[in-house]
């Protein structure tokens, strides 16, 4: 679905126009191309005091296509032969660039132990906002508050949530904000994270607290970074059209053999966006009593890495007005039959260890939505199911975690009348809706073999939409 309003103003006489009367002019977003650079251009680096996660990062950024520049005002300080390649000295635009812009600014806040250390926040973001370029990177990196020595501690990098989400709202022009909690044995865990918050695969993922955990000892698997998935098989339901066709054609480029499940009533839509991909297409109603044991019936000769859960419907009433058929069936698809799929994937062994679970929930489950107390319960369920089975399944390695989309352009929100489609899209720092491709991305992150230290987490792809925030 095309945004007329976001095409317009930046046209040639829409800019103009948009200028001249003081129109908002969201940006046009750079999202992943496989014909483009994933990573190119500058990345200022500062840091607070007794930084403890640089040596991570400096090897991330050696492995990318980034250049690196250390910011002398923050307190970072390296020896000019550093083995990364990092500069020292001072950042100036200048050193960009010919526009005097850089790629991304990551912060290490990960040795702040008091709130009068913060200022070695503001001094790196004073000096380099400016600076960033359109559709631009920044990533704070902390310690978990929970984790934390002491409540001064505590304090301190909980603060940091708000300097994030500001940042966020402040940068405009395209610009992503979003924070990173390492914990103390997680830093070889890191890797996959950063180079997803720094991609333009994360365009529309913004605001938000990713943490990143110690996993269990173990050898990693070997993988190539440009083709993560490759050998992997990997289960979406919804797979038809949509989101859940994008999820599964994100998941096929990365590698993955995708199983692509939908009712049978969308067979020919499934059958023909899962040939393109070389897939295998399956037609199966997940709320039947039977579906689970058939579909790892299915699945249990070769088992499944990935398991995706995107199938999902509305049924929009206030609840006054809603059938006890309505709740039930919402109720049943979007929650209860994610339930039942993962008992018996997990009771058969058909999801092997050292899997992935990824949920698509909605930020109605986060915030709630008039007329959609089915809907945003079921969405709400989804966001527990994540919490709570995170530690039960770490001790076979597999994470869970969800994705909650925000204003996404698809089929169904071309349907909402004109004045609530423009709130929801223009309601959110980027000013925009979101494609089912930045689900996707998101989706393809979660599912990759170095996001292992990645679970019981909820990422939402929302542009940091303000409801729920």
């Amino acid at each position: 679905m095309n945004d007329t309003y976001l095409n317009f103003v930046n046209s040639p006489f829409g800019a103009r126009l948009a200028r001249s009367i003081g129109l908002p002019k969201p940006e046009v977003l750079r999202r992943y191309r496989a014909d483009q650079p994933e990573f190119d251009g500058l990345v200022a680096i500062g840091a607070g005091r007794e930084p403890q996660l640089l040596d991570a990062l400096a090897d991330v950024i050696s492995r990318t296509g980034f250049t690196s520049v250390a910011h002398q005002s923050a307190g970072l300080w390296m020896p000019l032969a550093n083995r990364h390649g990092l500069m020292t000295g001072r950042f100036e635009p200048a050193e960009a660039g010919p526009h005097g812009s850089v790629a991304a600014l990551i912060f290490d806040a990960s040795g702040i132990e008091d709130s009068s250390q913060l200022d070695a926040a503001y001094a790196f973001f004073h000096d380099t906002l400016r600076s960033l370029g359109k559709s631009g990177r920044i990533i704070v990196l902390g310690r978990p508050p929970e984790a934390c020595a002491n409540p001064r501690q505590w304090t301190a990098q909980r603060a940091l949530e708000g300097l994030v989400r500001s940042l966020g709202k402040e940068a405009r022009r395209g610009i992503t904000a979003n924070l990173v909690y390492v914990e103390a044995d997680a830093q070889s865990h890191v890797e996959a994270s950063l180079r997803f918050l720094l991609s333009p695969r994360s365009a529309y993922v913004s605001g938000q607290v990713v943490r990143v955990g110690a996993v269990p000892a173990m050898q990693p698997p070997a993988f190539d970074w440009t083709r993560p998935l490759a050998g992997q098989r990997a289960v979406v339901t919804g797979a038809a059209r949509g989101i859940g066709a994008a999820i599964a054609a994100a998941l096929a480029a990365e590698g993955a053999h995708v199983i692509g499940i939908d009712m049978p009533s969308a067979l020919e839509a499934l059958d023909a966006s899962i040939r393109q991909l070389s897939g295998t297409a399956l037609a199966f109603d997940i709320a039947a009593p039977e579906a689970p044991a058939q579909i790892a019936a299915a699945l249990d000769e070769l088992g499944v890495d990935i398991v995706v859960h995107n199938a999902g419907i509305t049924k929009d009433k206030t609840i006054a007005k809603m059938s006890e058929a309505a709740w039930h069936s919402v109720i049943d698809i979007n929650l209860a039959a994610q339930e039942r799929i993962d008992d018996a994937l997990l009771a058969a062994g058909t999801l092997r260890d050292g899997g992935r679970i990824v949920c698509v929930s909605s930020i109605s489950g986060i915030a709630g939505n008039m007329g959609q107390a089915n809907y945003a319960t079921s969405k709400a369920g989804v966001l527990g199911r994540v919490q709570s089975m995170a530690a039960h399944l770490k001790e076979r390695r597999i994470t869970i975690n969800a994705v909650a989309p925000g204003f996404i352009e698809t089929q169904m929100t071309a349907k909402i009348p004109l004045a609530i489609r423009e709130a929801g899209r223009r309601m959110n720092s980027l000013s925009q809706g979101g494609q089912p491709v930045d689900v996707a991305q998101t989706v393809a992150w979660l599912a990759h073999p170095g996001s292992a230290g990645v679970t019981g987490q909820v990422v939402r792809v929302c542009g940091q939409s303000l409801i729920g925030a």
